[in-house]
């Protein structure tokens, strides 16, 4: 059942809920002109009416067996915020995107961003100015952040209660539909952070309407989404047709599933494998691939394994075990879930089997941890040296750029472009953004911000982290955490933001490297100099990268196959703002014969070999 307001044209337009145990529900026009209109009863507690003269714009709630109103679950608009009314949206829209057919997954490369801190502006409209730059740099794939509306004007997005309504700020669904076709103009693809596992806590009405929550478990933010008690049907069928909404309604082309480890589903069909095979059915009619990426930090391969093969048939998962390795190598922090890494061998096993735990004991965990997934392709995985939760959750919102040097944030960078997973880049990182990025959120409620505030102090003394996080209730909080733009084309910023324009075009352009498959791939360790030996091939193409995490000179033998073999990328040169590189730009080895080279790597450095 398709729930929501469904403008037809015309002024008809037809009213869904679910509301399985309430007697009696109406819809109440507030404007223009206030009227109640009862709703039919439906099977397995729908409610459902069709009305005439009603145009896109009009105010309604739905009013509770005549006593309460309350905003529709699945508005799709609330320009008086999550207290007010629902509107009616008309989706007429031109778009130009008909030949459009998407992105295989393992050629993209992503760019997270949130849509308030991305510009000055924090709109939709204004990110498109910047898609051209990001298509310069390689990008081929957009993720924004939650943007579900949420209370006041600037939120992370995770605090979203209507999963339909796109936020007003931002510019609405219109603002959305614009900025997605612009997208696909450049040849881009755009996906979209959902929350599946929770509602925030300001706004959040829709326990009115039915059993959307369990007691049977909990998650950090309480009792657990309905996934597999009495009702659940009403909740998945809810929370899939707003995966549909995203993908016919705003072409989006994939959905990244919030924290999905807090999907909790003992049922015979879990919710994730019902969702996999309801966006599989719709590509299929629709011609192109509609992608779902997860967020779980279980280390579980059953969530991209093949429904066939007993799993939940997703596209990808994000690997945080990979971010925590190369964080642990750069920073040498050692605090909080960086104590169960590291070490060189750590990232290594990143690189050949993508999950650093794979049912090994974890120190932090006291208890062993993971599974195995080499039966799944490495272009299942996502990887990343920051992101929005390994930067937002910092004490003071800490960027590698205020962390490393700056050769060692060129080493992180590399360490992600040159694996055999899709990476992910955290908008600003690509020029060493300065700016923090805070958490921040705009509620009404002094008790929430006061519970908010207090929640965030607790998380941070957990972690070790010592001194005063910024107020996120604090407009400046917000301000503070927008992108410096103009620094991509200075100094450092601009070589920085160059060297990832080199690799990711490194990615695309030598096979070695645009072959995601970890069976081709090699990655030995020197402990004691924390370097890292990573070869990889494809057919008649190979490199040889070697990177170097020793804050001090390292001197290491290579061997070498025949060949000639060119160095395609140092990031000790200058031209990437180092000190000059000493190492040779040609080895030749000879005919059929392997042999060993002598090279001096200088601190936090890489350099990639092609064998000619």
């Amino acid at each position: 059942m398709q729930v929501g307001s469904w403008y037809h044209g015309n002024g008809r337009c037809t009213f869904t809920v679910w509301a399985p145990l309430l007697e009696q529900v109406s819809v109440h026009i507030v404007a223009p002109k206030e009227r109640f209109i009862a709703l039919d009863r439906k099977s397995q507690g729908y409610w459902q009416t069709t009305l005439e003269d009603v145009e896109p714009g009009t105010l309604y709630f739905y009013q509770l067996n005549g006593e309460i109103d309350r905003p529709d679950p699945a508005s799709q608009a609330q320009p008086e915020g999550v207290h007010g009314a629902s509107a009616v949206v008309d989706h007429s829209f031109e778009w130009t995107d008909a030949s459009w057919q998407n992105l295989p997954f393992a050629e993209m490369a992503i760019y997270e961003l949130h849509v308030g801190t991305f510009t000055p502006e924090g709109t939709f409209e204004a990110a498109i100015a910047r898609l051209p730059d990001l298509k310069e740099l390689g990008v081929t794939t957009i993720e924004l952040m939650p943007i579900a509306q949420f209370p006041g004007s600037r939120n992370w997005g995770y605090d979203g209660v209507y999963p339909y309504g796109v936020q007003m700020s931002y510019g609405g669904v219109q603002g959305l539909k614009r900025l997605v076709n612009a997208c696909h103009e450049q040849g881009m693809a755009m996906f979209l952070d959902v929350v599946y596992n929770h509602f925030g806590p300001e706004g959040n009405y829709i326990w009115s309407f039915g059993p959307y929550f369990t007691e049977k478990y909990k998650t950090p933010w309480g009792n657990a989404i309905n996934f597999d008690d009495a009702y659940s049907y009403g909740v998945r069928n809810y929370l899939i047709e707003n995966a549909l909404y995203w993908f016919q309604e705003c072409h989006i082309d994939g959905l990244r599933l919030d924290a999905s480890d807090n999907f909790f589903d003992f049922g015979a069909k879990h919710f994730l494998r019902e969702l996999a095979e309801v966006t599989e059915q719709f590509s299929q009619r629709q011609g192109r691939k509609f992608y779902l990426t997860a967020e779980s930090d279980l280390n579980d391969p059953r969530w991209v394994r093949p429904i066939a093969a007993g799993g939940f048939g997703l596209d990808a998962q994000w690997n945080d075990d990979f971010h925590h390795a190369v964080h642990a190598l750069v920073t040498r922090e050692s605090f909080g879930y960086y104590g169960d890494y590291g070490r060189p061998e750590h990232l290594a096993k990143g690189y050949a089997k993508n999950f650093v735990y794979t049912w090994d004991y974890s120190e932090l965990r006291q208890r062993h941890h993971g599974s195995d997934p080499s039966d799944c392709p490495s272009s299942k995985f996502v990887v990343f040296c920051q992101n929005h939760d390994q930067v937002g959750n910092r004490l003071k919102g800490d960027r590698l750029s205020h962390l490393v040097s700056f050769e060692a944030q060129k080493l992180a960078a590399a360490s992600v472009l040159l694996s055999a997973s899709v990476p992910l880049l955290f908008m600003g990182e690509e020029y060493g953004e300065t700016s923090p990025f805070l958490y921040f959120v705009s509620h009404n409620d002094p008790d929430l911000v006061a519970a908010v505030r207090k929640g965030r102090k607790e998380e941070f003394a957990a972690f070790h982290a010592e001194g005063e996080a910024d107020d996120p209730q604090s407009e400046e909080t917000f301000e503070r955490s927008k992108l410096n733009w103009n620094l991509h084309q200075q100094g450092q910023h601009q070589m920085l933001w160059r060297f990832y324009q080199a690799l990711l075009k490194l990615r695309k352009q030598v096979p070695a490297l645009a072959n995601l498959d970890r069976h081709t791939l090699e990655a030995l360790v020197s402990e004691e100099d924390h370097l890292i030996k990573l070869r990889r091939w494809c057919g008649n193409s190979q490199v040889l990268c070697l990177l170097n995490f020793n804050t001090q000179e390292v001197e290491t033998t290579l061997t070498l196959p025949p060949g000639l073999w060119k160095k395609l990328l140092d990031s000790t040169d200058t031209l990437w703002g180092g000190s000059g590189s000493e190492l040779p730009e040609m080895i030749p080895t000879q005919r059929g014969i392997v042999s060993q080279q002598i090279l001096k790597l200088q601190p936090q450095s890489v350099v990639i070999y092609e064998q000619g």
